[in-house]
């Protein structure tokens, strides 16, 4: 679903110089981008002491009929999506799970979605194969992420569900980098121009 020069469904990878200590070492999951800007969730930072068990009870979900999550998905860490809507919930998930009114399909095997629904389908066990739950998203006015990229903000890449699901949250930047075949200790804070 990636049009033209857009990086739907790609990952940013932040340089070392990053100035924004919100996206020091990130690994963003891009969800949206075109002309009128751009959206992803941060896939490699934990929301300290937040859990999917800790969401459903101030959802006030917790207590509903028929909810008997298993206890690694109780456990299961909620991330840092970005600064934006730090309020707001969204999962992003394998397109297994699918809501037409309310699921943004990013790729063809992977989907974004914000709504409870998604929440009480994980906690009935209907929900989707694979999923990380993110607080808050990224997100970028017209133009402002290319800038980013062209002053050596980020590095991009095509996106791996490995890396999404199954690489530990710590882990999923070096294996980003890794993907590239870059060392991390072979990046420069400083960008250079031909």
């Amino acid at each position: 679903m990636t049009k033209g020069p857009y990086l739907d469904g790609q990952l940013l990878i932040a340089m070392p110089g990053m100035s924004d200590p919100r996206f020091e070492r990130s690994v963003i999951y891009m969800c949206a981008h075109s002309e009128q800007g751009a959206m992803g969730i941060i896939i490699n930072k934990i929301t300290p002491m937040m859990s999917f068990g800790e969401l459903l009870s101030q959802l006030d979900l917790a207590g509903e009929d028929a909810l008997a999550p298993p206890v690694e998905l109780m456990q299961m860490p909620v991330l840092f999506g970005g600064p934006v809507e730090q309020g707001r919930g969204f999962v992003l998930h394998t397109s297994d799970y699918f809501t037409a009114d309310s699921s943004l399909p990013v790729t063809e095997n992977i989907a974004l979605t914000a709504t409870v629904d998604i929440l009480r389908a994980m906690a009935r066990g209907g929900g989707p194969q694979r999923a990380v739950l993110a607080l808050g998203y990224s997100g970028w006015a017209p133009g402002q992420l290319e800038n980013e990229i062209q002053h050596n903000g980020w590095l991009t890449c095509h996106a791996d569900t490995d890396i999404i699901f199954e690489v530990g949250f710590d882990d999923r930047y070096h294996a980003a980098l890794r993907k590239l075949k870059i060392d991390p200790a072979m990046l420069s804070r400083d960008s250079g121009h031909a």
